[in-house]
């Protein structure tokens, strides 16, 4: 059990959780300003069993970053803001990552982030999979984009961004997520051509937009999403393919 401790103006992450099990940080503070590079709040990999409660991070890179092996984490209670939102990811970088599986953020609040709830994977590079991964209860405030699932994740052009994702992702949801957005596309999701999304849900998604570029709108590429209970956007949806061919 990890409480009532303050990080500060780390160089890089402020922790990170590595090969960790049954661990609980309570209370935490970890503050960083907004323009500071790769500052992550809170990193987790290859751990089991790790609870993040009421923690407030300040930062200038993902709130909390999720990396490969993570499974059975809580994150609830989490206030994020200044940062890049709580990401799942990067995943498929390397070869050999593990699962990521049984994942669950509820009752958070993200405040003028880049992104808000968030699943990543390398455009080509290796296989991995993520499933079984819960937002709920989110509330959003002038987030960029505050629902993402991004599977052509190419920064700096290092691959080519013609190339598809090989992490699978499957059994996703997003509930309950509220608030304002500072761009008009407020639900995007890009899933991999060679392995499309599974199972994702997105179930009362009252996210609003007021800006000269329209209403709040989505974009959803190789994935049918499920869709319940109040909706404000407007859905753009293209064709799974009925049989993708795996590369790997």
């Amino acid at each position: 059990m990890i409480q009532d401790i303050t990080i500060r103006d780390s160089k890089q992450f402020h922790a990170n959780l590595l090969g960790c099990k049954s661990i609980t940080l309570e209370r935490v503070t970890v503050s960083a300003p907004k323009d500071s590079p790769n500052t992550d709040g809170i990193h987790i990999g290859r751990s089991d069993g790790v609870k993040i409660i009421n923690t407030n991070i300040k930062t200038g890179d993902d709130c909390i970053s999720i990396g490969d092996g993570s499974k059975n984490l809580d994150i609830t209670g989490v206030t994020c803001g200044p940062g890049h939102g709580i990401n799942i990811g990067s995943l498929g970088k390397f070869a050999n990552e593990e699962p990521v599986e049984g994942i669950k953020v509820s009752n958070c609040t993200l405040t003028n982030t880049s992104n808000g709830v968030i699943i990543k994977t390398w455009a080509g590079q290796f296989p991995g999979t993520a499933s079984d991964i819960h937002f709920e209860d989110i509330t959003v405030t002038n987030v960029s984009c505050p629902v993402l699932i991004d599977q052509k994740y190419c920064p700096w052009n290092k691959y080519k961004m013609n190339e598809e994702s090989n992490v699978k992702i499957s059994n996703i949801s997003f509930k309950n997520i509220h608030g304002t957005a500072a761009l008009p596309e407020v639900v995007k999701l890009v899933c991999s051509g060679t392995f499309p999304c599974e199972n994702v849900e997105l179930a009362d998604i009252d996210i609003t937009f007021s800006g000269p570029d329209g209403p709040a709108k989505s974009e959803c590429k190789n994935v049918k999403p499920n869709i319940t209970g109040k909706q404000n956007l407007v859905a753009c949806f293209t064709p799974v393919p009925e049989n993708p061919t795996p590369t790997v």
